[in-house]
């Protein structure tokens, strides 16, 4: 009989229960609890004592409900569907934010700092989108985008200016190891300079010297400065970078400046994000922690 003075049988039992109830089966309702089966047995058997009615008949291979069982798994199973329902409506619930970035932001920048956002933000999930493309965000389904570009921007747009294009020349300390003195043009013919899609290396080398350098180094040519900051760091020549993509490696002295200049190129980063966003809150989380690297760099 069940006791006067409560109507609520023991909580473990009843899990035990609903989950031996939908699969009917010892073994695999104690792996769904994370317990032994011989647990998941002995609390069903204590809310069957406690009730005073048996609820499920021991098969030889497998369970069978009883009536009374059918009828009390079918309660017990819409009440725990209900506690679990309403436990996620207090939960913060995960908000997808797409952003669109180059290439290069991605690899160089954006993916080694996620682990920092993710522990900041952890309801936010971002979505990673790499390409040189424009971005849609109405058609492409982008929240943001960080990118390469001149300071004029639409009016239903937000443009955050993120890092100015300071460009700096890297490449690996044994790369120049045999030079013991700040290189000299002559010095080209032995260096190889490693290109990237922007082909900056005239202007950047004209700025250092003063006047413009004849081609007479040795070239290798990639499509994207995540490429050329790779080969310099593999000891294979000179590359060009901004400086906000290299500061770590240079602060840990991976790379180095062997050109103590830098060259501004315009064109530089912003965060650009719509007036009308579809999720200006979370939107705006993102902003500030994008935000809070400008200052910091």
């Amino acid at each position: 009989m069940i006791k006067p003075e409560t109507c609520l049988p023991p909580l473990n039992g009843l899990r035990a229960f609903d989950a031996a109830g939908r699969h009917l089966n010892f073994r695999i309702a104690a792996e769904e609890l994370g317990v032994t089966q011989g647990a998941v047995a002995q609390h069903v058997r204590g809310l069957e004592s406690y009730l005073g009615l048996k609820l499920l008949d021991r098969l030889p291979r497998t369970l069978a409900l009883t009536d009374n069982g059918q009828r009390y798994h079918a309660e017990i199973s819409r009440a725990f569907t209900i506690i679990g329902n309403a436990t996620q409506t207090l939960q913060p619930q995960s908000t997808h934010l797409t952003i669109s970035v180059t290439p290069t932001f991605a690899a160089k920048w954006l993916i080694p700092r996620l682990t920092d956002f993710t522990a900041e933000n952890p309801q936010i999930e971002l979505r990673i989108v790499a390409t040189e493309k424009a971005s849609n965000f109405h058609s492409d389904g982008v929240d943001l985008a960080v990118r390469q570009t001149n300071s004029s921007f639409a009016a239903g747009l937000i443009a955050d200016l993120l890092f100015e294009q300071d460009i700096i020349s890297v490449c690996s300390p044994g790369a120049i190891a045999k030079f013991d003195r700040p290189l000299k043009v002559a010095d080209l013919d032995q260096l190889v300079l490693i290109h990237d899609s922007h082909n900056l290396w005239p202007e950047y080398l004209k700025s250092v010297f003063g006047h413009e350098v004849p081609d007479r180094a040795k070239n290798v040519r990639l499509n994207q400065t995540a490429l050329a900051i790779d080969a310099a760091f593999s000891g294979q020549g000179i590359a060009l970078a901004s400086r906000f993509l290299v500061e770590q490696d240079l602060a840990a002295g991976r790379l180095i400046q062997p050109f103590e200049h830098t060259l501004h190129a315009g064109r530089d980063f912003y965060l650009v994000t719509p007036r009308n966003s579809k999720n200006p809150a979370a939107c705006n989380q993102v902003r500030q922690w994008l935000l809070k690297w400008r200052a910091t760099s």
